[in-house]
């Protein structure tokens, strides 16, 4: 599969900064690990996350290049994000990508981390669009 100009910059990066907006409009910016699969791009979080309600009310979100700290080493780009169904073959798919770019960390530590807490995992697709869309 090919990879879409927009997400060329996300394929080998670590993490990125995921801005997403808060009721009043201002940008709630947070460093996660990303998957890049052709067109579109995963994302996991926990379901308690503030991010989760920020993306449910307002799906357009920009995701940036970073540093594993959260500091932006390129231009943003807009995407939609897209809840992925609990239980689907597509949510399957999002955290096996996830696990393969990410071995340890999203393969062990974060769904290890996610039990303990008792908390469900969310699995988000992200497709990047242009003001012209």
């Amino acid at each position: 599969m090919e990879t879409i100009r927009e997400l060329e910059p996300f394929v080998k990066q670590y993490t990125v900064l995921l801005s997403s907006r808060r009721p009043d409009g201002t940008a709630a910016r947070t460093p996660v690990s990303i998957a890049v699969e052709g067109d579109h791009a995963y994302i996991r979080t926990f379901s308690s996350a503030w991010k989760v309600d920020r993306m449910r009310n307002h799906p357009v979100v920009e995701i940036a290049p970073c540093t594993v700290r959260g500091a932006p080493t390129g231009p943003p780009v807009k995407a939609w994000a897209r809840l992925l169904p609990r239980g689907s073959k597509e949510n399957t798919h999002a955290a096996r990508t996830l696990s393969r770019k990410y071995p340890a960390l999203q393969g062990v530590a974060v769904p290890l981390t996610h039990r303990l807490k008792r908390d469900r995992t969310l699995h988000y697709e992200l497709r990047p669009f242009s003001d012209e869309q």
